[in-house]
């Protein structure tokens, strides 16, 4: 897969289907207009992502927004989709005051040669969000591209968003997550050395500090799965604060692996989280935490199915 990033000048060599969208979170209705853009690889048409980096809401609000999804994580799942093309277009104000019609001539159809447009109902691009998926429609014939519009995917009478997903990753709601992704939310990073605290309490763990774009459930214990070099490992994760060196504080997450004793620093790992246990919790002493810590762990094993 070719990325152009940090670049508005470039021109694609050949003909394209282009899925336009923010891509956050990467659900159910994304993964369905991105199956309609590969699926148009067999016309012979390569397949292309056009997304806003930074999103328009980050642009305007001027303040870091965390994602569902990193930049690094759509890469990664364009990837493996098999798309062609992933442009990142840089969003400022010349582009947000761009005329819609000029974002369809210019960018979709001078630059990246699409011939088949895909995009969700709720589209919008251009000056004030004007453009939309009408507009695409009323300008095919005149530039010669298809435009195949994806209808909103639902879930119990409710349209899939990734507001939606958000609000229910904000709420500790991991089963939910689960229903509008198709996959349990995950957290990914390097392992890490950590303070080795439950090392000490015969309970070890691999710690991960995930990047600060991206958006975490409540601070609590999860049951999990863990990924890595491409096997699954069934755990207990816990997601907190960590003192560092320099005092300050960082936001960790921590997984017990079951059955689980080889050394791992600086493997990355991708941490599935399927169940929200319970909230963090102060604890007056280490007896207090390591008789928590075993309670949440046999809770696991009984989760996961596993022998006590």
């Amino acid at each position: 897969m070719k990325i152009i990033e940090k670049t508005k000048e470039f021109e694609l060599t050949e003909d394209t289907a282009v899925a336009i969208g923010k891509f956050d979170g990467f659900h159910m209705g994304h993964q369905k207009l991105l199956h309609m853009v590969t699926e148009q690889k067999a016309k012979g048409l390569a397949a292309a992502v056009f997304t806003f980096v930074p999103s328009p809401a980050a642009f305007f609000s001027k303040e870091a927004q965390q994602e569902l999804t990193t930049i690094q994580e759509k890469r990664n799942i364009f990837e493996e989709a098999g798309v062609d093309y992933l442009i990142e277009y840089p969003f400022y104000q010349e582009i947000a005051d761009m005329e819609p019609e000029t974002y369809i001539r210019k960018v979709l159809v001078e630059q990246l040669h699409a011939k088949c447009i895909v995009a969700g109902e709720d589209v919008s691009f251009g000056k004030k969000g004007m453009g939309n998926y009408r507009l695409l429609e009323q300008k095919s014939a005149e530039y010669g591209y298809q435009v195949i519009v994806i209808d909103k995917v639902q879930y119990q009478g409710r349209e899939i968003s990734s507001t939606y997903v958000r609000d229910a990753v904000k709420q500790g709601e991991m089963e939910l997550v689960t229903k509008l992704l198709g996959q349990p939310y995950h957290v990914g990073g390097t392992i890490v050395h950590g303070r080795h605290l439950g090392t000490g309490l015969g309970m070890p763990t691999v710690n991960i500090l995930p990047p600060p774009e991206k958006l975490l459930p409540p601070n609590g214990v999860y049951y999990s799965y863990v990924m890595m070099n491409g096997r699954i490992y069934l755990g207990i994760t816990n997601i907190g604060t960590k003192p560092t060196v320099s005092g300050e504080a960082v936001m960790g997450v921590e997984t017990f692996i079951y059955d689980f004793d080889q050394d791992v620093y600086g493997q990355d790992i991708q941490v599935y989280l399927l169940h929200y246990k319970r909230p963090e919790m102060r604890f007056h002493g280490i007896e207090a935490l390591k008789k928590q810590m075993a309670t949440d762990i046999a809770a696991g094993r009984e989760y996961h199915g596993l022998s006590i």
